[in-house]
């Protein structure tokens, strides 16, 4: 095939990603915002982020995998016309995800004495602890967004929860400035602030996507509840049979991020506040990523419907050549620009040395990243989750996190041998799950082929 049959899609494949990359760099740009600010207050404050974000990273990770089962059901509905189980599919899932977040909130309360044994510096864990205690809570609101951001992604419309974001980050900014160093009549709350201005800022999102949503004519028709398709257990079972393995996918890959967080931890405040850098500077391109995986689950999951699967996996494997190609021009600028982009965050020189050599991996990483990511969303799209699942864990957990563990002591590599780790695990799940898609897309065409060459009785 042409590399004209790829390119020819990536006008649709950005056109639908847009909004969901910016949407989720919106998610990131709270991060991004509370550590620039606090990171005024010095290098303890900016790890104390770092650790507090450990536990919640976590919990999202698990929310967000829960969330995702929805966008593949909706989208593979959409495709078949059929707006009754799209609608079912979409209560289901609000109410699932409202649980959800209540539960992942009550789960970061109880987990808060895990930080004072995790070997952390003991000034960064107390001021962790509160900044915790109110992020947990935003843990809520959140997950509900997700049921609405996931349920408009399934009917491509990705610009509604793009615009919720980005709004919240305007609310987060104003209240982070405020309450953080005590402008005007708020008080300064520091690191506490941080948090409130993360909590306002959610509350905020819940509120402006349900207004836009069930205004919309595209949508006005899911929003008509009924009583006697409230609660069914086969729609549970379906979204749980999708976004248990989904959450787990989620949580092998954060997870080791956030075992990254507590190694540094152990190597001191400096080498922690510069790891908090790195990850939150890769964390930005790597949603871009997430938007190509999104807009590879919907897209595939259309042609599912369709049963179309030559068209499908020609589309996926022009998203996969699409992020290819972005996160290639990612990795080469945070090599030209590493020695600076630690400056916007602190001004302490060790940390900034230290932050620049942990960019020169998350440079090599950029490609990798991208294209689990986005092979992932496919694999989605097929509703294919339970081999992924076990190839994420053989990737981050039997091969990069010893690797991390070995190569971060203090006497090896030290923190380079920490992102060492997270290469090799994200290079190998990149490879495994390639290998899946390749297989199972194959095989659907076979299957679509005979089913034509079959005479008609």
């Amino acid at each position: 095939m042409q590399l004209s049959a790829y390119t020819t899609e990536f006008r649709t494949n950005l056109h639908i990603a847009f909004p969901v990359m910016l949407g989720q760099l919106g998610h990131v740009m709270v991060g991004f915002v509370d550590n620039l600010m606090v990171g005024q207050l010095g290098a303890a404050p900016l790890a104390a982020i770092s650790l507090g974000n450990s536990l919640v990273f976590i919990a999202l990770s698990l929310g967000i995998g829960f969330s995702f089962a929805i966008t593949p059901l909706i989208a593979e509905a959409d495709g078949s016309g059929d707006l009754e189980k799209g609608r079912s599919y979409f209560h289901h899932g609000v109410i699932l995800c409202t649980v959800t977040g209540i539960v992942l909130f009550l789960m970061l309360l109880l987990a808060k004495p895990i930080l004072y044994h995790l070997d952390q510096p003991p000034e960064v864990v107390d001021l962790a602890i509160p900044y915790l205690e109110i992020v947990a809570f935003s843990m809520i609101p959140l997950m509900v967004f997700q049921a609405y951001k996931q349920f408009a992604d399934g009917l491509s419309q990705t610009k509604y929860s793009m615009y919720a974001t980005l709004i919240a980050n305007v609310v987060n900014i104003v209240f982070n400035y405020l309450l953080i160093y005590g402008i005007w009549i708020f008080p300064r709350l520091e690191l506490e602030g941080a948090g409130w201005g993360t909590l306002i800022s959610r509350f905020f999102m819940v509120w402006f996507i349900w207004e836009i949503l069930r205004r919309k004519d595209k949508f006005r028709a899911y929003f008509v509840w009924s009583k006697k398709e409230l609660l069914k257990s086969t729609i549970f079972k379906r979204l749980l049979a999708l976004g248990f393995p989904t959450a787990l996918q989620m949580f092998f890959e954060v997870a080791i991020f956030t075992g990254t967080i507590i190694l540094a931890g152990t190597l001191g405040t400096n080498a922690q506040a510069a790891n908090q850098i790195a990850l939150n500077l890769a964390s930005m391109t790597f949603m871009i990523a997430v938007g190509l995986g999104v807009t590879a689950t919907i897209r595939v999951g259309n042609q599912k419907g369709l049963k179309n699967y030559t068209n499908l996996r020609r589309i996926a494997y022009s998203t996969f050549l699409l992020v290819f190609l972005i996160e290639a021009v990612f990795a080469i600028g945070f090599i030209l620009l590493k020695d600076w982009m630690p400056t916007i965050y602190i001004d302490d020189v060790e940390v900034i040395v230290l932050a620049a050599q942990l960019l020169i991996i998350a440079a090599l990483f950029q490609l990798s990243d991208g294209l689990q990511v986005v092979i992932l969303g496919a694999l989605r799209g097929l509703q294919d989750v339970k081999i992924p699942t076990l190839i994420c864990f053989i990737a981050y957990w039997l091969i990069g996190f010893p690797i991390s563990i070995y190569f971060g002591r203090e006497e090896h590599l030290g923190s380079m041998g920490i992102w060492l780790g997270l290469l090799a695990g994200l290079s190998a799940a990149a490879a495994l799950l390639h290998y899946r898609f390749n297989y199972l897309s194959k095989k659907l065409i076979l299957k679509e082929k005979n089913v034509v060459v079959e005479p008609v009785a």
